[in-house]
């Protein structure tokens, strides 16, 4: 298995908001849905999936361990507690949402379990979110290059994260873009907007496309399902050199995500 291109991101969709996003995105045609257990809303998530009538093997589900669920001891009760809530007896994917804060509970040692997760048949992949090269080579020594199928980051136009996203393409591990759009502010980039209209596109369209081409899978969410649809049109737009090479000038190392009990010292 290999992470899809394309999903339905559920972060900070709540009650019938998230009900509706991810009702509409299945009926639309997203089969990738994406949440975690800090966000509060698996149970909603598992009710929308369950009410689509979607079969359950179209679908790639993932969710992800809050820190607080990180000991050996608990990783897999909490995982069975988001299945649960997600009415299946897997996800498809499961990360570590964040590293552990201040390094209390060893990469070894939750990674262990992840893997033991993922043995059990609890997860088909396993991966992690918010890694650092240096995070990155602890994760590798404790299961392998090969048991992490991806490390979800804050990714857009104007932080690139090249350091960490090529140590993880020498390693065979794909990058999953999270807040793809920079929560809207690249989508009124002159350059993006440029592009846009010369493929008669919408800027998130373009910076959707601008992902995928690199080979990093993205995850846009919307509670809106003219958004949602047009979203999804982003697979089939292809950009040229030149476009890419505009937009790989954005960066300045805009990072948006910076929580301070959670960050690691970023590259």
């Amino acid at each position: 298995m290999t992470v899809p291109a394309f999903g339905l991101g559920t972060f900070r969709l709540k009650d019938q908001v998230v009900i509706d996003s991810v009702s509409n995105g299945l009926d639309l045609g997203y089969r990738v849905i994406d949440t975690a257990q800090i966000y509060g809303n698996e149970a909603e998530v598992g009710q929308a999936i369950a009410q689509s009538g979607v079969p359950r093997d179209e679908l790639y589900i993932t969710t992800k361990i809050w820190t607080d669920n990180f000991a050996a001891d608990k990783l897999i009760p909490s995982l069975k507690e988001s299945l649960t809530k997600l009415k299946t007896d897997h996800v498809d994917l499961t990360l570590i949402h964040w590293p552990s804060p201040k390094g209390q509970v060893p990469v070894a040692e939750f990674m262990g379990a992840l893997l033991e997760a993922k043995q059990q048949g609890l997860t088909r992949e396993i991966g992690i979110s918010n890694f650092t090269v240096a995070l990155m080579k602890e994760a590798i020594a404790a299961v392998g290059a090969e048991n992490i199928a991806t490390n979800q980051i804050e990714l857009h136009p104007y932080l690139q994260n090249r350091t960490v996203a090529d140590f993880a393409k020498q390693h065979g591990i794909k990058i999953t873009s999270y807040m793809t759009l920079a929560y809207g502010e690249v989508l009124k980039d002159p350059v993006i907007e440029q592009i846009a209209q010369r493929h008669n596109a919408t800027p998130a369209q373009v910076t959707l496309a601008w992902a995928m081409q690199l080979g990093y899978a993205v995850i846009p969410s919307s509670t809106k399902r003219a958004n949602l649809e047009s979203n999804l049109k982003a697979v089939d737009l292809k950009l040229s050199e030149d476009d890419m090479a505009q937009i790989a000038q954005l960066d300045r190392g805009h990072r948006l995500t910076s929580p301070a009990s959670l960050a690691p010292q970023w590259d």
